[in-house]
């Protein structure tokens, strides 16, 4: 497992939490995402009955928004096919219903946990939220940015930058990707 943290943000990083704990915690919710990421399919599909549109046809892509104590704020699962919307993405779906539940936009402190690299329009969500740390599992190479393609979260010319770990339980998040495009 590549486990690094790959970012300077707030939170975490300065809680004296050890590395081994950390890791823990973040193996602990990165399942959780992939749970999400799974069954959330079928979740999805019972949600909107009346689509015609199978959930299963988004790519298992899950999100979990926590909030600053480690509760579960909201999770997000890719719903680009099922709703029509090219930007359904599970962490935007978990940062609009986080935001919703917590009737502000501003989710600092908060920790968003996905299972797989955020592309360029989540990584600019996750700034402008001002979310304090990432942990993502599988690397993107195409359309990452948080380490691979680009690197918005670490963007210096930027206001916010949340501390990032990839490669959280990667080999496991990786799998479930190749198994939905075999």
């Amino acid at each position: 497992m590549r486990c690094e943290a790959v970012g300077v943000g707030e939170g975490e990083g300065r809680t004296g939490v050890g590395g081994a704990d950390r890791r823990q915690r973040h193996e602990q919710w990165m399942r959780r995402a992939l749970e999400v990421a799974v069954a959330g399919a079928e979740a999805t599909a019972a949600a909107a009955a009346d689509t015609p549109v199978p959930a299963a046809d988004d790519i298992p892509v899950g999100a979990v928004l926590l909030g600053p104590d480690g509760a579960e704020l909201a999770i997000g699962r890719n719903e680009r096919e099922l709703t029509g919307d090219p930007t359904a993405h599970a962490e935007v779906l978990a940062l609009r219903r986080a935001a919703g539940r917590l009737g502000r936009w501003r989710l600092d402190g908060c920790t968003l946990v996905v299972t797989l690299e955020p592309c360029t329009m989540c990584a600019g969500a996750l700034v402008l939220a001002r979310v304090s740390t990432v942990v993502f599992g599988a690397w993107e190479p195409k359309t990452g940015a948080a380490g691979s393609l680009w690197d918005v979260l670490r963007d210096r010319r930027l206001n916010h930058r949340p501390e990032v770990y990839g490669g959280v339980l990667e080999t496991e998040t990786a799998a479930v990707l190749r198994a939905f495009f075999r």
